[in-house]
C-alpha cells in the first residue's frame, strides 16, 4: 500500500507572533521535527505545504528528503493547504494520504507506523487520531476520498470532514495531539524535553 504524508504548515502563525515553524527544537525547527518524524515513518513519500513565509520556511528544511507544494491561497484556512496537496498528489498514484500538521511535535514516526498499520489493515476506512472527544488529524484518507477532500473549505480541516464521514472512521486513541499554537504553548512543550 502506497501512503504520502502531507504535512500542513502554511499558515501565518497569528497566535504565536512569529513564523512557528522555525521555532528552535533541539537541533531542528518545529516543522523539521515533524518532518523528521514523517520521513523515518513506512510512508512511501513526504510533502509539505507551505504558504506564509514559504522562502525562508523552505531554506530552512533544505536537509530534508520532503516535496514542497506552495500553497498562495493559505490565508483562506487550512482547507486550503489540504485542497492544494490532494490536487498535488493526486496523480502521483498513492493509494492514500496520511494528513499531518507541521505544529505537532509529540507525533512521532511510531505513532504514524501506528496509523500506517491500521489503514493497511482497514483499507477502505479512514483512521483518525482520537483525543477526549475530538477526532482529527493526523488521520489517513484512502485514495477514494480525494476528490471529497479536495471541495472542503474554511479553517476547520479535515476536522468537519471526518465528523460527517464518522461512520466511515476509525479512531485511535491518542495523547499525541498538542498543538503549538501560542507562546505558552511552545514553551510549556520545551518544559518536556
Amino acid at each position: 500500500m502506497k501512503i504520502a504524508i502531507l504535512i500542513l504548515s502554511a499558515g501565518s502563525s497569528k497566535r504565536m507572533g512569529t513564523a512557528k515553524q522555525l521555532l528552535p527544537i533541539g537541533k531542528t525547527t518545529l516543522l523539521g521535527l515533524c518532518i523528521e518524524n514523517a520521513i523515518h515513518s513506512n510512508a512511501e513519500k513526504t510533502f509539505c505545504v507551505l504558504g506564509s513565509n514559504a522562502q525562508k520556511i523552505k531554506h530552512s528544511i533544505s536537509q530534508y528528503n520532503v516535496e514542497i507544494i506552495l500553497n498562495n491561497n493559505y490565508e483562506e484556512g487550512l482547507s486550503s493547504s489540504i485542497i492544494e496537496g490532494i490536487k498535488y498528489i493526486n496523480s502521483e498514484n498513492f493509494d492514500a494520504v496520511l494528513i499531518m500538521l507541521g505544529d505537532q511535535p509529540n507525533v512521532n514516526t511510531k505513532y504514524l507506523n501506528s496509523l500506517i498499520l491500521s489503514s493497511e489493515k482497514y483499507s477502505s476506512k479512514i483512521i483518525a487520531s482520537k483525543y477526549l472527544d475530538n477526532i482529527g488529524v493526523p488521520a489517513i484518507f484512502p485514495k477514494s476520498y480525494f476528490e471529497q477532500l479536495q471541495q472542503i473549505k474554511g479553517d476547520k480541516g479535515a476536522k468537519y470532514f471526518l465528523n460527517s464521514n464518522i461512520s466511515h472512521v476509525i479512531s485511535i486513541e491518542s495523547d499525541r495531539l498538542l498543538d503549538i499554537d501560542t507562546k505558552n504553548d511552545y514553551l510549556d512543550y520545551l518544559k518536556t524535553l
